[in-house]
This record gives C-alpha cells, structure tokens and sequence, in this order.
C-alpha cells in the first residue's frame, strides 16, 4: 500500500490516462495538477510522445515542471526561467536499427516500419503507411533505406499477423537490451527505443536532478510502457480502470477511467484526506 502523507513527486503518463478519449483534458484536472505543485510536489509528464509533441504535451499538462517524453529518451526540465533545459537526448542508430529489424523480419515477416527522426514543432514521422495508424496528417511516406539513414529517437513496427503483445513477447525474445529497448503504447505498434530507455530511467533523470528518492514517488499508466516507471517508484503506483491488464496487475491502486478523470479524482482525494 502507498505510504502515508504525500509524495515528493508526482508523474503521470498523458494518452489513456490522464488524457480522455476525445483528447481533451478537463478543466478539473488543470485545476488539480495545480493545487499538486501549490502544495510543493513537482509535476511530471511522462509520455511516449516524441518531442516533436512538445506544444501539444504542454497544452495537455500545463503544470508540468518536467517533461518524460520519448519514453524516457527527452527529458526537459522546464523550472529554469530562461527557457526548457535538455536533460537526456537519447537515439538509436540507423544501422542498428537495421540490424534488429532483420532480425525481427526473418521471424515474423514483413513488417511495416515508421521511424521519429526529428524533433521540429509537429514533425512528420517517416516509413510505410499504414492505415491503422492513427495520425496520418504527422506522417510522410519514405523508403526503408531512407528511414535508417539517420539516427532516430524512436521506430514503430508491427505485422498484420500478430498481436501486438505477442509481437512485443517475440522481440524481446529476439533483440537483447544492449540492443534497444521495447515495449508498445496502445497504437497497435511495438516501439523500438534505445538501450536503457524507458520512463523509469527517463523519470529517475529527473528525480535525481532535484534530489527525490524514487520511494517518494507516485506514478500513474494505462500502457505496458509505463511498467518500467512502475517498477521504479515506490510511493504509489496508479493504473487508470482503462489500463492493460498487465498494468492493472502491476498497480497498487485502480482509480476511475481517463474519461472521468481518473488521476484527478484520486490526487484530489489524495490532497484533501
């Protein structure tokens, strides 16, 4: 069970928790995050949104003091009153990319592969189109070859012949660790990410720079992504009731969906008992 008293900080991922289906956030939960840092507890988004995300992330969670994104490849640390401070830039290389995603295709089959390679206001993604991919206006069709010619924060791969959790179970069988890290957000791809990536090791950037043992911090998830920051806090691990199984397994609590303002509803309590 959590500890008594209140956390020394607080996370939350966005998409399916604390952001609600029509991708709206109330005006509830604003007014919450608010009385969250009123009280002293700094503010964290962790996201799998790329920087390129980074207005949109902002606008979702205005009183956030840092930004996990990536999944924990961009942190950024936005106190400083002279502007967001780069704490962790993290990238895959493209030939390693190549080399994990033959390795992946020998097994699986052809799989469709998306790569984020920049980070510029709203950025298209680069790869092959998929029309199950749910933001095809922040997309641009390019070749394999183009696609790992670079190094890229992040790839997305998936096959119309797995699910996506057996997919995920199959990778991880297959890369090593030292390779890149996998996990998947919900959209139906495995996201390939640098080795020792994820939003523990992205949050832990962040708890270290002001000090914050992770056994004082509180996090909330609804995806297999946010497992690592699961295992990684120690004051309180949340799952929204919308959450993957394996996440509501892993929880100390369930509070309500990301549609009734789950996180909201539980830091409100929280900071009113």
């Amino acid at each position: 069970m959590p500890r008594p008293g209140l956390p020394k900080l607080i996370a939350t991922d966005l998409d399916g928790t604390l952001v609600r289906s029509d991708n709206t956030v109330s005006a509830y939960t604003h007014q919450v995050l608010d009385r969250v840092r009123a009280a002293g507890i700094p503010v964290v988004a962790a996201t799998g949104r790329g920087p390129r995300l980074a207005e949109l992330t902002r606008n979702d969670i205005r009183a956030a003091d840092f930004l996990v994104m990536a999944g924990g490849g961009r942190v950024v640390d936005q106190t400083d009153p002279a502007g967001p401070v780069v704490l962790r830039d993290e990238r895959l290389p493209g030939t390693v990319l190549a080399e994990l995603l033959t390795t992946l295709e020998a097994e699986v089959g052809p799989l469709t592969v998306m790569v984020e390679a920049m980070d510029g206001h709203e950025a298209p993604l680069w790869g092959d189109f998929d029309p199950s991919w749910p933001y095809p206006d922040r997309f641009e069709e390019r070749s394999r070859t183009d696609c790992l010619a670079t190094d890229v924060i992040k790839a997305f791969a998936r096959t119309r012949n797995h699910d996506v959790d057996v997919l995920l179970a199959t990778a991880r069988k297959l890369v090593s660790p030292s390779l890149a890290a996998l996990t998947q957000a919900g959209l139906g791809f495995i996201e390939i990410c640098p080795p020792g990536v994820d939003k523990g090791t992205g949050l832990n950037v962040v708890a270290q720079s002001i000090g914050v043992d992770p056994a004082d911090v509180l996090v909330f998830g609804d995806m297999p992504n946010d497992l690592p920051m699961f295992d990684w806090a120690g004051w309180g691990r949340v799952a929204v009731a919308n959450a993957h199984d394996s996440v509501r397994a892993s929880a100390d609590e369930v509070t309500l969906r990301n549609d009734d303002d789950g996180v909201a509803v539980y830091l409100d309590r929280l900071l009113s008992r």
